[in-house]
């Protein structure tokens, strides 16, 4: 039933409860986990007066997926069959691409459960993904605790 899942990631504390999920499915069903890091390039601070040139930002961008990346696998068994990926681009965009160029069966993320104003101004790269995924998406929330 499921042969491919996705686990997108951030670097986001508590992303071990995702890859908890993720594990338990592929170990159910012997599926490989695709683990993905977008490299956001919507630099939000380049302006003459904020700060970050757009090298910056990216190279930044690039090291913080890295590490996402090395530490969602850390947070899979050793058990279970890993890819690792990193694209660059619109986080919910790039996901949702994955999704319907690849062979994925099954999404699994976490989210922040934002509301209100919070949840205005950041987005929710999840809900995005819930609404365009051509597969389910199990959600899980991520405790930053």
């Amino acid at each position: 039933m499921y042969d491919t899942i996705l686990l997108p990631t951030d670097g986001s504390e508590g992303i071990g409860a995702a890859a908890r999920h993720a594990a338990a499915i592929a170990e159910r069903f012997g599926a490989t986990v695709h683990v993905l890091s977008v490299v956001d390039t919507r630099n939000r601070f380049e302006s003459p007066t904020s700060g970050l040139s757009t090298d910056a930002w990216l190279e930044a961008e690039r090291e913080r997926s890295a590490h996402a990346i090395a530490d969602t696998v850390d947070a899979l068994p050793d058990d279970i069959e890993v890819e690792q990926v990193r694209r660059e681009g619109v986080p919910k965009s790039v996901i949702v691409d994955y999704v319907e160029e690849q062979p994925v069966d099954l999404v699994v993320m976490g989210t922040h459960g934002r509301t209100g104003l919070d949840h205005y101004l950041v987005g929710s790269v999840a809900e995005a993904v819930v609404r365009r995924s051509p597969v389910p998406v199990v959600t899980v929330r991520l405790d930053e605790n």
